[in-house]
């Protein structure tokens, strides 16, 4: 059975350390209007180094899919409050929309 543990997030850019099954990770989120782009989430290890960078936060597929022999023994999806395929939005991010950490 999946667990689900949502990584809470707020309409602003910010930088966080989080543990996400006892691993420990900084995570950095911005908007980036250019091009339409959108939210984007950088992942480093706890000391700062970069692990993964410019994940556009999309919603109907793992964040971290392509990554997956960096074992990072869980999965990361976003999905839309009122409707899961919802993207998220400069406003909404955290509150229409929400980052989860998934685990089998």
């Amino acid at each position: 059975m999946a667990t689900y543990l949502e990584i809470p997030l707020t309409a602003d850019p910010q930088t966080f350390r989080i543990t996400l099954s006892g691993i420990d990770y900084q995570m950095k989120v911005q908007y980036r209007d250019a091009g339409g782009t959108g939210w984007i989430l950088d992942v480093a290890d706890a000391s700062g180094n970069p692990l993964v960078s410019g994940i556009p936060l999309v919603t109907g597929t793992d964040l971290l899919g392509q990554y997956s022999y960096l074992g990072f023994g869980g999965r990361l999806w976003v999905q839309g409050s009122a409707d899961p395929d919802d993207v998220p939005t400069f406003d909404d991010l955290g509150i229409g929309s929400h980052l989860f950490w998934v685990t089998d």
